[in-house]
This record gives structure tokens, C-alpha cells and sequence, in this order.
């Protein structure tokens, strides 16, 4: 079920000042969340996601995810802009609620993946590995790691028409391997209910991200077993469980050099 919390005009003016909002035009009510509730602020600054955590949220984990929104956005990446308060903080508290605001992000998440979305997922997605990677040195063998979303799923990317309109909620933000969150968005974009990746959208997906930033070796070589490790994540809770041996390997077997490009 989901939660709502309402906002007294107290709140509405308490937010508005901690964030500089001069004036507040509208205010509408988004009731999709069980874990938040969230407003959209039309201001004469813009339009505006306003965020009131229910529970589980702590300001340091928002400010991760702030840092690396900032960073993502300075870089031309599509991504919300984070408000800060007039404080400089990344959070505020209203109707004994934790806030946080984002600026409003056109467009919506799909409810299907054509090649050409793929396409496009793929490319946003190396332009953000790329900007977050680290740059330490490495051997060759080694897997090139940095801050990955966490939870590049359908619902936190939008597009308009097939380009990648935003990229939204980076709460699940944190260090790893980059070719581990590539595992899991061609699972999860590319993979069919038998754990085999659909091969044209799966191709489309690593062809726009590739195009941006090329896998290494080390990579190509282990995505493979990530593959398999995600796809049985994916199905670990589901009814075919029981043949989750049998569906990793059609997942493993079906990342082809065809695909890899």
C-alpha cells in the first residue's frame, strides 16, 4: 500500500525557505511510493521533485547519492539536478520527515525494451561509468571499478521517444565492479523468462554502450559469469528456482561473441 504524507501550508512555507524557493505556484501529490512520498513543486525557480523519506533513510547515504548526481550532471549526463539548501545541505526535515529535492525529469520508464531503448540505456550507462569510473592505475587483468547506480531497472530511467530523457533515484548508489551493473541491466533489459538474453537487444544494449566506453579484456572475459550470477538473483525467489542451475547456464551460454560485438 502505498504511503502519503500530507503536507500542511507550515511544511509547504518551511520547505520553500530552507531551499530558497521564492515563490510556490502549485503543488501536486504523487502517491506511488511505499517507502516515500513525493511532491511535485511548480516554483517560478522551475519545477521541482520534492522527496519525504518514510523510513531508512539517512542524510549521509542522500548525500552520497547528491555527490554523485552533481557529478553526473557537471558532465552532461541525463540525470535530475540536485537542490541543495540555502545551507548547502542535501537534506532538509518537514512533517517529521526527512526531504530531499530534485529538479523535475521529462519523460517516462518503459513499460517494454526495444532494441533501440536498449541502445540508448547502454550508451547513458557508459557515459555514467565513465564520468564515476576510478582512475587509479590497474593491471590488465583487473576489473575497472567506480560508484554504479545500483538499480538501473525500467522504473529509473526515462526516456522521450528512445533517447534516455533521465536517469532518477541514486539512493542504491555504491563501489563495484562497472561490468557488474552491465550484468544486471542486460538481465534485466535483455533477459527472457527462460534466463537467455534476447540477442537483438541485448546486441543494441552493449552496442550503445560500447560505443562510449570499450570493455577491456578483463571484462569481456568475466561478463559471462556476472551474467549468470545476476540471472540467478533474478530467480532465486521465483517459482523456477528449482531449475535455477539449468536457466544460469542458458544465461551464460547465450553471452556470444556475436553479442560482445
Amino acid at each position: 500500500m502505498a504511503v502519503f504524507t500530507e503536507l500542511s501550508d507550515e511544511d509547504r512555507q518551511l520547505i520553500t525557505a530552507a531551499y530558497g524557493l521564492t515563490s510556490l505556484l502549485s503543488v501536486i501529490g504523487i502517491a506511488d511510493g511505499d517507502c516515500e512520498t513525493t511532491y511535485l513543486f511548480r516554483t517560478r525557480e522551475g519545477e521541482f521533485i520534492v522527496t519525504l523519506f518514510e523510513n531508512g533513510a539517512q542524510p549521509s547515504d542522500l548525500e552520497r547519492a547528491f555527490e554523485t548526481m552533481e557529478a553526473l550532471y557537471r558532465h552532461g549526463v541525463p540525470c535530475p539536478k540536485p537542490l541543495r539548501t540555502v545551507d548547502g545541505h542535501a537534506t532538509s526535515r518537514a512533517a517529521g520527515r526527512l526531504v530531499a529535492i530534485v529538479s523535475f525529469v521529462p519523460g517516462a520508464s518503459p513499460t517494454f525494451a526495444n532494441p533501440a531503448k536498449c541502445l540508448g540505456l547502454g550508451r547513458v550507462m557508459a557515459e555514467m561509468h565513465t564520468v564515476l569510473e576510478r582512475k587509479a592505475k590497474c593491471k590488465s587483468t583487473d576489473l575497472p571499478t567506480g560508484a554504479i547506480h545500483g538499480a538501473l531497472v525500467q522504473e529509473n530511467v526515462f526516456f522521450l521517444g528512445e533517447d534516455v530523457s533521465g536517469v532518477i533515484n541514486f539512493r542504491l548508489r555504491h563501489e563495484d565492479s562497472l561490468v557488474s551493473e552491465l550484468a544486471d541491466a542486460l538481465v534485466g533489459w535483455a533477459g527472457e523468462i527462460n534466463g537467455e538474453l534476447n540477442k537483438e537487444r541485448a546486441r543494441a544494449l552493449l552496442q550503445g554502450y560500447q560505443g562510449v566506453r570499450s570493455l577491456t579484456d578483463a571484462e569481456k572475459k568475466a561478463l559471462p559469469g556476472f551474467i549468470m550470477a545476476s540471472t540467478s538473483r533474478r530467480f532465486s525467489s521465483k517459482k523456477e528456482r528449482t531449475l535455477l542451475p539449468e536457466i544460469a547456464v542458458l544465461a551464460y551460454r547465450s553471452v556470444t561473441p556475436d553479442i560482445l560485438g
